[in-house]
């Protein structure tokens, strides 16, 4: 298996994305901890990994709080005694036309997409940078950070901010065998992908619903699943991908072309 006795640690695992990132690493032979701001959240994800008889812990931590995420850490450390894998897989959304746009939920998507990713990317990459093997770690980009969409000004720009701190870390961190490599998703089936159609039935009138089936890419003819993007993931934390560095790849269907 890929991941055979890896330990990862994922954050934002509760549901959707960071929950099928989850299963797929647990069929590859993970150890996985994982959190969520809200520890009763990840449950769901707990008991899911508990029928794959996979060794997992769960643990309440606020990617905004720095103190949550030492915390973190030194209980990973302390469990496994080390720490070979991190997903930067907590995100908020909050769409806003620009115009209109406040500076709340501006700062609120900044502060959980672009600070406290790379918090999380710092406190374990002073870990991996005294193992011997280094580590990988991959962060939760979006093709919204490639492309721009109208009423979602502040989430693709920290979005896109996430793909330049992927470059940047992944050549800063190198020399200490760090590896670091983003992803792209597009229209996954999730409880997020949701909100997107409510936002456009909101603005445009129509069924919720109607909406949420055409917000599919047109080359795959459907939704892309969490666990397929999971899938990706576990194989950017394999050995397999070594020669993959700095890259921000786009895992939607074929909707962005780059």
């Amino acid at each position: 298996m890929l991941l055979n006795d890896r330990v990862v640690l994922i954050t934002g695992a509760s549901r959707g994305i960071g929950q099928g990132i989850a299963r797929a690493a647990a069929l590859e032979g993970a150890r996985l901890v994982i959190t969520d701001r809200r520890r009763h959240a990840l449950e769901e994800t707990k008991a899911m990994l508990e029928t794959l008889k996979t060794e997992a812990i769960a643990l309440e931590m606020d990617v905004t709080d720095e103190q949550q995420i030492a915390s973190t850490v030194d209980r990973v450390q302390s469990q496994f005694g080390r720490l070979d894998g991190l997903v930067n897989n907590a995100g908020l959304f909050l769409p806003e036309p620009s115009l209109d746009a406040t500076w709340k939920k501006t700062t609120m998507q900044f502060d959980v997409n672009v600070f406290g990713l790379l918090a999380c990317c710092r406190a374990v990459g002073a870990v991996m940078k005294e193992q011997p093997n280094g580590g990988k770690i991959v962060n939760i980009a979006s093709n919204a950070g490639k492309v721009g969409f109208p009423g979602y000004a502040a989430y693709s720009a920290s979005k896109a901010a996430v793909i330049n701190l992927t470059q940047t870390l992944a050549r800063e961190w190198a020399e200490h065998r760090i590896n670091l490599n983003a992803v792209c998703p597009g229209g996954v089936a999730t409880p997020m992908l949701r909100s997107v159609a409510e936002d456009l039935a909101e603005k445009q009138g129509g069924s919720v619903d109607e909406i949420y089936n055409t917000l599919v890419p047109p080359q795959l003819g459907r939704h892309v699943r969490p666990l397929e993007i999971g899938q990706v993931v576990a194989f950017l934390l394999s050995d397999h991908a070594t020669i993959i560095r700095g890259q921000s790849i786009s895992i939607d269907g074929g909707e962005t072309p780059y």
